[in-house]
């Protein structure tokens, strides 16, 4: 799943914000717990966290994120174990004079119960996961003290 936010902020205040994954709750809705597991290199690959994220529906997920690839303010990349296994990206970018955040999800679910329903749930999954990255956007907009600036094709 790809999810877009756009902000009328500087990309190295965005950039600062999604790379301090520790605060994430403090902005970010349905992010409960980050907690460093390994700090990672000096440029934060390597940085192991887990992160503990209370769903819309009534359930949690914990999974474990390892920092794979850093390119500063344009790219994080990782790849996440537990309860959701895969691949996550953040991408940032300049657009005019908005920051870009573009997520790309790829990952596959390790819950049985999940895994059993997938086929029948999988658009309240959808629906869920979109609902959760909206208020992500939302709190980070409120956290930097700008507005997240609708974008065509995906959310803000």
């Amino acid at each position: 799943m790809t999810t877009w936010w756009r902000f009328d902020a500087p990309i190295d205040a965005v950039w600062d914000a999604i790379v301090d994954a520790e605060n994430w709750p403090v902005w970010w809705p349905g992010i409960e717990e980050v907690v460093t597991l390994a700090p990672g290199d000096a440029s934060g690959v390597g940085a192991r966290r887990r992160c503990t994220c209370r769903s819309v529906l009534p359930f949690r997920l914990t999974i474990v994120t390892c920092v794979t690839r850093i390119e500063p303010l344009r790219l994080i990349e990782g790849r996440v174990d537990g309860e959701l296994e895969g691949v996550g990206r953040c991408h940032l970018g300049r657009e005019a004079h908005f920051t870009t955040v573009r997520y790309e999800w790829q990952v596959r679910t390790a819950r049985r119960w999940m895994n059993l329903l997938g086929p029948l749930a999988k658009p309240i999954f959808r629906w869920n996961h979109v609902a959760m990255m909206h208020a992500g956007g939302a709190g980070l907009a409120r956290h930097l003290g700008t507005r997240a600036v609708p974008q065509a094709g995906g959310s803000a």
